[in-house]
C-alpha cells in the first residue's frame, strides 16, 4: 500500500505577528475582493477574451466583431451583454448602429499583462 507524503505545516498558529499584523492592515476590503473575482470570472472565458482583444485595437459594432470571430451576432450580442455587466465593455450609439469599445484603459493593460506572462513562458 502506498504511504501518503505528509504535509509540511505549521505547529503554531501564528509566528510573525508583525506580518500577519501589516499584512492584514493593508489588504483591499472583503468586497473589493469579491468583485474582482467576479471580473476575473468573465476573463475566464475565451469567447469573451477574444472579443476584449478585438476591441482593444479598435470601435466595433456587433456584425463586424462577429464576423471577424466567425460567430453569430446573436453569440457575441450576448458575450457583450455580460461583458457590459462587468463593466468591461461600453456602448455607444450612431444612428442605428451601436458601437463597443473598452471600458477604459485598464481593461486593455489587465490582457496586456496577462499576454506579457503567458509569452514570457514561451
Amino acid at each position: 500500500m502506498k504511504q501518503e507524503k505528509e504535509i509540511d505545516r505549521c505547529d503554531c498558529d501564528v509566528i510573525h505577528e508583525d506580518v500577519v499584523n501589516k499584512v492584514q492592515n493593508s489588504m483591499a476590503e472583503e468586497d473589493h475582493l469579491y468583485d474582482l473575482a467576479e471580473v476575473f470570472k468573465v476573463f475566464g472565458d475565451s469567447t469573451r477574451i477574444r472579443i476584449l482583444e478585438a476591441l482593444s485595437k479598435s470601435e466595433m459594432c456587433v456584425c463586424d466583431i462577429a464576423f471577424l470571430l466567425n460567430m453569430t451576432q446573436s453569440a457575441i450580442s450576448h458575450q457583450l451583454r455580460v461583458l457590459k455587466q462587468a463593466r468591461l465593455v461600453k456602448n455607444r450609439r450612431d444612428g442605428k448602429i451601436v458601437y463597443y469599445s473598452l471600458d477604459d484603459d485598464h481593461i486593455e493593460r489587465i490582457l496586456n499583462m496577462g499576454l506579457e506572462h503567458i509569452r514570457e513562458k514561451e
